[in-house]
């Protein structure tokens, strides 16, 4: 086959198979066309091109573990005291010390972790459901009803998280998942915002306006397009706001607010060792240290999953 023949033949086959407008602007340009897939194996395999993504992703799999089975990182009992090992520094025996009644804080932390996680993700799986659901009504009908809801929406944004939390656990009584109930609510502002200015975008997108001339009904096309959709932007945010939660949790069993004494929680033992922070350093500074570490993966790790949020699902 000559010359002319192949390149005939070649163009032939491109007008057989149309090629999206991505794909001709690379072939002018001189780059191979992505294989199918291509942008999902790069997405997953970006956290082995980062070293920061890489470690949130393993220092959240050690929190996971550690929450799912404490056992594992400490055997010991957290409640258990001893009177001839109170105060003592880290070392080999008690990776973070002990405290003034002798038990190891390292273990307490460990065993902290199920507990201040399950808070976080009770709150921000309210906040998520109620406020996704308040927003895609608020978007979806529009008019008289998204005017209302909305209005209840900045009520709730104009007064100060954490009044707002501390009213609802004032009402409720101290406990974590009172202080679990107490976030989801107050956070459930943030979310309804959300999900309706992205059910407010998607329905004005191109692809929706074309599924009406293709026949669909507005419920099919509201859950087929616009709620899968939509919720992407939502379910990213929710991945950070958990960070946050765990925060919040942590901030207000610092106040007392939370599990009493000697329930291992990791803001109650940042608040036990307050008495000791001029000497006894290590008491409140570990167990913030590991709140720090896991609210900075969490972020990171949402943040990764913020950029890719932008894929349509038709």
């Amino acid at each position: 086959m000559t010359t002319l023949e192949t390149e005939g033949a070649t163009e032939a086959g491109e007008a057989a198979t149309p090629m999206s407008p991505s794909a001709r602007l690379r072939r002018r340009v001189g780059l191979r066309p992505r294989p199918p897939g291509h942008g999902d194996r790069r997405r997953w395999a970006a956290p082995l091109r980062s070293p920061g993504l890489l470690a949130a992703y393993l220092w959240i799999a050690v929190i996971l573990l550690a929450a799912i089975h404490p056992g594992l990182f400490a055997a010991g009992d957290p409640l258990r005291q001893d009177g001839s090992q109170i105060l003592l520094a880290p070392g080999a025996d008690h990776l973070f010390g002990t405290d003034d009644f002798g038990r190891d804080q390292f273990t307490r932390a460990v065993w902290g972790t199920r507990l201040s996680l399950q808070a976080a993700v009770v709150a921000v799986a309210i906040g998520l459901v109620s406020g996704s659901l308040i927003g895609l009504v608020a978007g979806a009908l529009r008019g008289r009803a998204d005017s209302i809801l909305m209005r209840i929406i900045d009520i709730m944004l104009a007064v100060p998280s954490l009044i707002v939390s501390l009213a609802i656990i004032s009402a409720l009584g101290r406990g974590t998942l009172n202080i679990a109930v107490a976030i989801g609510i107050n956070s459930t502002a943030g979310f309804a915002r959300l999900m309706r200015s992205e059910v407010l975008k998607v329905s004005n997108a191109k692809y929706v306006e074309a599924s009406v001339f293709a026949g669909h009904g507005y419920v099919r096309r509201l859950f087929k397009h616009v709620v899968p959709n939509a919720s992407r932007s939502v379910l990213a945010a929710a991945t950070m706001d958990i960070g946050t939660a765990i925060l919040t949790v942590a901030a207000l069993s610092f106040l007392g607010l939370g599990a009493p004494p000697p329930t291992p929680e990791w803001g109650l033992l940042v608040a036990e060792g307050r008495t000791f922070i001029g000497v006894q350093w290590w008491l409140s500074l570990l167990p913030g240290l590991v709140i720090v570490l896991t609210v900075l993966a969490v972020y990171r790790v949402g943040r990764s999953f913020n950029r890719g949020r932008t894929r349509v699902v038709a």
